[in-house]
């Protein structure tokens, strides 16, 4: 049992460097990439075998697929990204149901913060888009709201 523990809190501590590398993309480069997310995807299914959570599956790939129809209206009227849309489908498959309204509370908390320092001027942007708003990456606020889900311990292994 200490072994499903082990390997599966090594299974977190990879995803969050992969979050932190997507973070540093998106904030760089306004891009994320595909392969990317398809590792995040397989990272998902091992963490789910290796912490027993394969049994709720079901219900994060539902609640998934439902964020990620929901985000589609947004990304039409190019209101978001789709790096973003990839991106917070993936955070709730991760997250499941159990834990999305945490989730989605620390994420408001830390978009909000991100936004605020981009409107003082801490943080620069890297140019506007065609209807000269200000574009602000998504994945740095994603990122540290999810890893903080890790390190509060949602995904704890069933013992």
């Amino acid at each position: 049992m200490a072994y499903r523990y082990f390997f599966s809190e090594v299974v977190l501590v990879i995803t969050a460097a992969l979050l932190f590398y997507a973070a540093f993309t998106d904030f760089k480069q306004y891009k994320i990439r595909n392969d990317l997310i398809l590792t995040l995807v397989g990272l998902f299914a091992i963490h789910a075998v290796i912490s027993g959570r394969w049994v709720n599956v079901s219900w994060n790939i539902g609640l998934a697929v439902v964020v990620f129809l929901f985000l589609l209206y947004f990304y039409a009227q190019n209101w978001m990204g789709g790096g973003d849309v990839k991106m917070l489908t993936i955070a709730f498959l991760w997250i499941g149901i159990d834990c999305a309204i945490p989730f989605a509370l620390l994420l408001l908390v830390f978009s909000s913060l991100h936004t605020l320092a981009v409107k003082l001027g801490w943080l620069g942007t890297h140019g506007l888009n065609e209807e000269a708003r200000t574009r602000i990456p998504f994945a740095p606020s994603l990122a540290a709201a999810l890893i903080s889900m890790f390190m509060i311990g949602c995904l704890r292994p069933e013992l």
